[in-house]
């Protein structure tokens, strides 16, 4: 890690937080004269409960900015080296979870989990995607999918990556599986809903 400043850290990080806790899944769907998403379906403000509102641009859209948000604060912590763009996105990925404008309910973090992948390394993201897609068709989970998506990139990230970030994915990774630890009950239960079943 270079030799920073303590002022530098905490800008990094600021930038990172607040960029990952713009609601846009809240945002969009109000907008949109759909009310507050918090009272639909899970109360979840990502893209698959804005999708519950009937729209399917909406939940487009959220997923673009989910995304969005954690690659474009990677970019910027960039601007400080490769740990800036880490620690911004790392901050962007709590920022989403847990939005200061929302106190501090936010999404489950798959879309800006996925964004902050693709602004460390297009291939990262694709692995993702690919790992995505194949459970996706295999199990018709979306939930396990995304989870088994996480563990490949966190794997395979600290085999062959920086330690740093990979130690940072790996974080990242555990967070993502404790904000899906319902879907991991239903999992289990077998009562999770498939992907094209009722939502």
């Amino acid at each position: 890690m270079p030799n920073w400043s303590g002022w530098e850290i905490l800008l990094v990080a600021a930038i990172g937080y607040l960029l990952g806790s713009i609601p846009f899944g809240l945002v969009l769907t109000r907008l949109a004269g759909r009310g507050d998403i918090r009272s639909v379906g899970s109360g979840n403000i990502g893209a698959t409960n804005v999708l519950r509102t009937g729209s399917r641009p909406l939940a487009a859209a959220t997923l673009v900015g989910d995304m969005a948000k954690g690659t474009v604060a990677v970019m910027l912590g960039a601007l400080f080296g490769e740990i800036g763009a880490v620690i911004a996105g790392f901050a962007a990925f709590l920022g989403h979870l847990f939005p200061i404008w929302l106190r501090f309910r936010g999404g489950k973090g798959v879309a800006t989990y996925l964004g902050v992948l693709a602004g460390l390394g297009w291939w990262l993201a694709a692995l993702f995607a690919g790992v995505w897609l194949v459970m996706a068709f295999a199990t018709r989970f979306s939930s396990a999918s995304a989870l088994a998506a996480s563990i490949i990139v966190a794997i395979t990230l600290f085999a062959v990556g920086p330690a740093s970030t990979g130690a940072f994915i790996a974080v990242m990774t555990s967070i993502l599986w404790l904000r899906h630890r319902d879907n991991i009950r239903r999992l289990m239960a077998g009562t999770e809903n498939r992907i094209g079943g009722n939502l």
